[in-house]
C-alpha cells in the first residue's frame, strides 16, 4: 500500500475514514471499538439505515422504492434470508485462496465456496451505535453460517456523499488487519421499484471499492481503489418476499453470484 497507494489525510477525506479491524481475528471485535472512537453506545436490532430517505437525492427519490424494499433496510432484525452461491469455475481457485489464507484465519469475508456451506441458513444479526441523544451513527450488519459459526460479512454501514457528488451512496465497511475494504454503492431504482446498488469502477473520489490502510494514530493512511465491482438488485415479489441478486466480478470478468430470498421471522 505504501509502494501503491495514494497517501490520505483522513481529516481532508473523512468519507475514507470508517472502523478498522485488529491484527488477528476480526469476526465483531472491532464493534465495541468503534462505537467506543465515535462516542456511542450498541442496540441490538434495528436496520442497516435509520430511513431509506438518507439517500434520497438528485435522481434517487426513495418514495418510488417498493414498499417491501424500504421496510426491509429500516428494519433488517426482523427479516430472515436463505441463499445459493454460483462461482465462475476460473475465478473459484481465487476464491478458495483466499479463504485459505485470510478468510478463516480472520474469520471475516468467509464466502460461501459450495451450495453445502450455506444449507443450513445464515444467521444474521443488526447492532447499531446510538450517541448520547440517541441520534443514529451507523450499524453493523454480523452475517455468520449457521452450519459453522464462520463469518461471511462483518460489515457496518451508513451513508456518505462522494466529493463532488449529487446525492448519498451507501457506504459498507469491511474491517480488516489495520484498515478496510470500503464499497461505495450508487443508489438507483428500478421502472419496477426494485433497488439497484452499484460499485462501478471510475476514478478515485467517485463510487466503488476502496482498499484503506491506516496509520495507529487513524489521522493518515494509504488508500486505493480495487478492481471490485459489485451489483445489487432488491426486488419485491407479490407475496412480499424480497429476492437480491448479488452479483461480484474482478474488472469485467464476473467471479461470484448470490440469490438471496429474504422473508419476514
Amino acid at each position: 500500500m505504501r509502494a501503491t497507494g495514494r497517501r490520505v489525510v483522513f481529516a481532508d477525506d473523512p468519507w475514507l475514514l470508517g472502523p478498522i479491524g485488529g491484527p488477528t481475528e476480526i469476526a465483531d471485535n472491532w464493534l465495541e471499538g468503534e462505537a467506543e472512537r465515535l462516542g456511542g453506545s450498541l442496540v441490538e436490532g434495528g436496520g442497516l439505515l435509520h430511513r431509506v430517505g438518507d439517500l434520497a437525492g438528485d435522481g434517487f427519490d426513495p418514495t418510488r422504492l417498493a414498499l417491501p424494499i424500504s421496510s426491509f433496510y429500516e428494519r433488517t432484525s426482523e427479516y430472515r434470508m436463505d441463499v445459493r452461491t454460483r462461482w465462475n469455475l476460473a475465478a473459484l481457485p481465487f476464491g478458495w485462496l483466499i479463504s485459505s489464507i485470510f478468510s478463516r484465519r480472520l474469520d471475516q469475508l468467509n464466502l460461501p465456496l459450495r451450495p453445502s456451506d450455506v444449507a443450513d441458513g445464515i444467521e444474521s444479526r443488526i447492532i447499531v451505535v446510538r450517541d448520547k441523544l440517541g441520534a443514529r451513527l451507523g450499524a453493523a450488519w454480523l452475517r455468520t453460517l449457521c452450519a459453522t459459526g464462520r463469518t461471511i460479512y462483518s460489515g457496518w454501514y451508513d451513508t456518505v456523499t462522494m466529493p463532488g457528488a449529487a446525492r448519498p451512496s451507501l457506504r459498507v465497511v469491511f474491517p480488516l488487519p489495520n484498515g478496510s475494504v470500503t464499497v461505495f454503492l450508487r443508489p438507483e431504482i428500478g421502472e419496477d421499484g426494485s433497488l439497484i446498488l452499484r460499485s462501478p469502477t471510475a476514478s478515485f473520489g467517485s463510487d466503488g471499492a476502496y482498499l484503506i490502510v491506516a496509520e495507529p494514530d487513524r489521522t493518515t493512511g494509504w488508500a486505493k481503489r480495487i478492481p471490485l465491482v459489485e451489483e445489487f438488485v432488491v426486488s419485491a415479489d407479490e407475496d412480499g418476499a424480497l429476492r437480491t441478486d448479488h452479483a461480484l466480478a474482478l474488472w469485467k470478468i464476473p467471479a461470484l453470484q448470490l440469490r438471496y430470498r429474504i422473508t419476514t421471522i
